[in-house]
């Protein structure tokens, strides 16, 4: 699979205002679903599938003579890596891992253990597969929430520590009391296995969308990019801004996603594994775009942590890899320079460059 910064930055419009009918190919694109649906046009055979998995409703659609075939198995993927990785399955690795704190897994698993930790340690600890005893703490898995204690949270907190793993080849050992989540993870690498089979089926053009997390191969069929939505955090707008990629994982966090509120307070579902609260700091969302779907998925909730100045020099240390872009409580959108010439929004974007890199 090519890259997809070049490919942005030599077509990406510098027009800042979107218009109601690119809007709505936007929300086509996104919110393709209903049944199986198949049809010859100019040639192109296209199949489009909805599928509801790993807690979120899923969209995948191809364009090729193996169209067909190929969205069927890019839909048994979906299933088997869900078997493997849900904390919701009680037969998954994941929650093997977590009743047994030990076990022998799959290629799949190890390799999201690896990557995982990598990041963990790129991050700072930003990113940490042990923070799911905080996530249940708080009630997110189970939607029972629940604000914790100070003694509470201090206690669930000493469990929360990715440098206590032990993962060599495919043995997988745990912390002592221990317990992991791939969730901020899982979805990346499942859009880009996606792709690959895409690719082994002969398909040059196809997405799939898994909620936050969407990924695209090639052009569209009439050789324009494809056009994604970035959501307006704020509600005002249905969409802050629209990017224009091929070849790209685009995936976006915010505190709008998920949360409840208690006693006036909200409480959004994104940790900040140093404290065990959630983040609180000055984004409302961040949108990571890379060809690496699992990549992607990782940091758009690292960086989210972070907040706008430790992402923006995030960004100039490690982003040979990414672009992103990032919208803060106030409503400013930030872009990196390699992927603002194909971002438009109706507001004015503030392009971060990476001179100091």
């Amino acid at each position: 699979m090519k890259g997809c910064f070049q490919e942005m930055s030599g077509k990406g419009s510098r027009n800042r205002k979107i218009l109601q009918g690119i809007l709505g190919a936007v929300f086509l694109i996104l919110a393709a679903c209903g049944i199986m649906e198949y049809h010859q046009g100019a040639g192109t055979r296209t199949c489009t599938r909805e599928l509801f998995a790993m807690d979120t409703v899923m969209s995948f659609t191809a364009y090729g003579r193996n169209a067909e075939a190929a969205v069927e198995a890019a839909v048994e993927e979906v299933k088997r890596l869900d078997a493997l990785l849900s904390t919701g399955s009680a037969s998954s690795e994941v929650s093997m891992l977590n009743r047994e704190g030990t076990g022998t897994v799959s290629e799949d698993t190890a390799v999201l253990f690896r990557r995982g930790m990598d990041i963990y340690g790129q991050t700072g600890g930003l990113f940490d597969l042990t923070v799911y005893p905080l996530m249940r703490l708080w009630g997110f898995p189970t939607k029972e929430y629940h604000v914790p204690s100070e003694a509470e949270l201090q206690e669930v907190l000493s469990l929360v520590d990715a440098s206590r793993i032990f993962a060599e080849g495919n043995e997988i050992r745990l912390g002592a009391g221990q317990q992991v989540d791939l969730g901020g993870i899982a979805k990346g690498y499942t859009s880009g296995r996606i792709m690959e089979i895409y690719e082994e089926y002969g398909i040059s053009s196809g997405m799939v969308s898994l909620g936050g997390n969407v990924q695209v191969l090639g052009e569209k069929p009439d050789g324009m990019l494809w056009r994604i939505g970035i959501k307006d955090p704020s509600g005002e707008q249905e969409l802050a801004a629209v990017v224009s990629v091929e070849n790209c994982a685009v995936v976006t966090s915010g505190g709008y996603e998920r949360y409840f509120e208690e006693d006036g307070n909200t409480y959004i579902h994104i940790l900040d594994p140093r404290t065990g609260y959630p983040a609180s700091g000055d984004l409302a969302s961040v949108t990571v775009v890379s060809a690496d779907g699992t990549l992607a998925d990782a940091l758009s909730t690292s960086l989210y942590i972070m907040g706008v100045e430790d992402a923006v020099s995030y960004w100039r240390m490690h982003g040979e890899d990414f672009e992103m872009v990032l919208i803060t409580d106030g409503g400013v959108i930030y872009a990196t320079e390699g992927i603002s010439g194909g971002l438009e929004s109706e507001r004015e974007i503030v392009v971060i460059s990476a001179d100091d890199r």
